[in-house]
């Protein structure tokens, strides 16, 4: 036993040497745990970031002034006050993505319950921003008259009152920048161990590693356990210095409990890849495999979307995928702060399917040094 222990130890260094000397995988590591998670996080498709927006106020009223003061950032750029004929011009320079029209006697007929109409104008060319934007108006101009008439019911003896947990803002790089972290961990332990596997195959290493005196469980633990351990250590960097640091995104949970889930995350994700790499024959193999593997455990995981969102059929299946539980316990941990008492099953059920896929893909490189 002490001499298998050795074996797999010093394989294991043999591996980390090896990826040291091939610069390409080290700048993607880099990449993927350092820029990565700060340009996806940056990166905001699906909420309104920065919009310009102008204000037509033809009533000058205190409650315009109002409702113009409520366009804030982040959201929106100051608003600018602009005349009636500046509007097309100022759209079709792409000055401006929203113009806003408050009618005469805008307030006066608020007050009289003549419900003015309030016009908006979108350049319908910045798509995302038009489609987003305008709800987001119609929103907070209805927030604010409903304010200005305090239009409450009065005596009512229960008060709704929303306040976001973890991310009271709604800020989306808090999100964004955690879940990019997750899928990275995932794609770069598949890449690295059965890059790892090709690398040795294509170099004829392989090979005169069997005629050694070492078993194939040997070559694949150690495999696994080096790069484990590699993209371990880059995810704790990641998670404290970039996202926690750099990002200023608050980390609610222990990171030291998130850090065991993902060791055990990866011993289910390196097994895999030595499997991708058994069915591979060279690089490009394996990168179209990991296409058609790695979108799907990470579209259905549910970091992109909620998995109640999906078919019954869908949830079911992807109780089978290491990632749906990595992405359960990575966002109860690091969104609400949950200690094992909570994770434990998704931690359980990891190990499972880890030991699963590693007796399979052992099976399977036997089978194909055999």
């Amino acid at each position: 036993m002490l001499q298998l222990l050795k074996n797999i130890y010093r394989l294991g260094i043999k591996e980390i040497i090896g990826l040291c000397r091939d610069w390409l995988m080290l700048v993607l590591i880099i990449y993927s745990f350092t820029v990565a998670v700060v340009v996806a996080s940056k990166a905001q498709p699906d909420s309104l970031n920065k919009a310009t927006i102008a204000i037509v106020d033809d009533d000058q009223s205190q409650l315009t002034h109002r409702l113009r003061d409520a366009f804030m950032a982040p959201m929106f750029l100051p608003a600018k006050q602009i005349t009636q004929h500046e509007i097309d011009p100022s759209m079709d320079r792409g000055e401006n993505t929203f113009v806003v029209v408050f009618p005469p006697d805008f307030e006066k007929n608020v007050k009289a319950g003549n419900k003015p109409e309030v016009q908006v104008n979108v350049d319908a060319t910045r798509m995302t921003q038009a489609f987003t934007g305008s709800g987001y108006i119609q929103q907070i101009i209805q927030k604010e008259l409903n304010t200005y008439l305090k239009q409450a019911v009065a005596g009512q003896d229960a008060k709704y009152v929303v306040r976001n947990r973890f991310n009271p803002n709604l800020t989306q790089a808090w999100f964004t920048s955690v879940m990019q972290l997750v899928n990275n961990i995932t794609m770069l332990a598949i890449i690295l161990t059965g890059a790892a596997l090709i690398r040795e195959r294509e170099n004829g290493t392989l090979e005169h590693l069997l005629v050694m005196p070492v078993r194939p469980f040997e070559i694949m633990a150690a495999k696994v356990w080096s790069m484990m351990a590699v993209v371990l250590v880059a995810s704790a960097f990641s998670l404290i210095f970039v996202i926690r640091m750099f990002m200023h995104v608050p980390v609610e949970g222990s990171v030291l409990l998130f850090l065991f889930g993902v060791a055990l995350h990866l011993f289910a994700a390196t097994s895999l890849g030595i499997f991708l790499a058994c069915m591979s024959q060279n690089m490009p193999q394996l990168g179209m495999l990991l296409i058609l593997v790695f979108l799907p455990m990470q579209m259905l995981s549910g970091g992109s979307t909620p998995r109640e969102s999906m078919p019954g059929w869908v949830q079911d299946v992807m109780l089978a995928a290491p990632t749906t539980h990595f992405v359960e316990f990575s966002q109860a941990i690091l969104y609400r702060g949950a200690g094992i008492e909570v994770v434990w099953r998704p931690f359980l059920i990891l190990f499972v399917i880890g030991v699963v896929l590693f007796i399979i893909s052992l099976a399977r490189f036997k089978k194909s040094v055999a």
